[in-house]
This record gives structure tokens, sequence and C-alpha cells, in this order.
């Protein structure tokens, strides 16, 4: 087993960062955000930012419930973890 990789470190190190695809999903399946706003009650404004991908420090698991719930999909079809590179 392999030992783990600490994030604490007295030097900058670039851990990876996960990619929220929440656009990549809607737009293959031809649904917009007005449409997941109606089918999920979520605010729209709380979908612009998961689908553009900004401003989304921490995940809202209640958000991301809704939508596997109503797009009938897994949580790995919308976060994707990414290696530094």
């Amino acid at each position: 087993m392999k030992e783990p990789k600490s994030i604490i470190s007295y030097q900058t190190v670039a851990y990876g960062h996960v990619r929220v695809k929440l656009a990549d999903v809607l737009n293959a399946r031809g649904i917009t955000r007005n449409r997941l706003r109606t089918l999920t009650g979520v605010k729209y404004e709380v979908i612009d930012r998961y689908y553009k991908a900004q401003s989304v420090e921490m995940a809202d698991l209640d958000f991301l419930a809704k939508v596997c719930y109503v797009l009938d999909c897994k949580i790995e079809d919308l976060l994707e973890y990414e290696h530094p590179v």
C-alpha cells in the first residue's frame, strides 16, 4: 500500500483539482440550465455557477444529489479529480 501524500508542507506543491462536468452532461443530453432549474427546483444562479464551473470551492451535496436523481447519473459523471501536471 502506498504511503498517503501530505498536502501540508513548507513548499507549494500542486495537488490537482476537481473538475465540474455539469456543462458536458447537460449539453450531451440537450438539457438547458432553465430546464434543470425546473426539474430540480434549484436557483438558476446555483446551476449556472456549476455549469460554468466558476466559484465552486465547496461542493453542495444536496444540489449534486438532486442533479444525479433528475438526470439519472452518477456523481462521477458530474465531478472528476484531475492529477497535477
